[in-house]
């Protein structure tokens, strides 16, 4: 496995890999049992290979719950894109593989 193959984190070190990093840190707020979640990894693979600019990172909502609550994560997937510690976008659903490309390109 590549060193950027999008990473699970948790509430324990979301300060230090999101909060506190030096790139952008586009974020995948998803669960194992959502459909449109699923759909949307294989793209966000592909892209964390391919733009080395920003660090994917998943966060699993069942796992983390008080993290998700605190980050008002309401519907799954959700992206947050965060850029020296503050959330600069947004993504809520499923999304296009161009959508996110678009989203990485502009903050790379």
């Amino acid at each position: 496995m590549s060193i950027y193959t999008p990473q699970a984190i948790n509430e324990q070190d979301f300060q230090q890999q999101v909060l506190e990093a030096n790139t952008p840190v586009l974020v995948d707020f998803w669960a194992e049992w959502c459909g449109p979640c699923l759909s949307i990894a294989p793209a966000l693979e592909d892209l964390a290979e391919q733009y080395r600019g920003v660090a994917i990172r998943k966060v699993n909502v069942d796992k983390n719950q008080q993290l998700t609550a605190d980050q008002g994560i309401r519907s799954i997937p959700t992206l947050k894109l965060f850029k020296n510690g503050e959330v600069v976008e947004t993504l809520t659903g499923s999304q296009s593989r161009r959508r996110l490309e678009e989203l990485i390109v502009k903050h790379s």
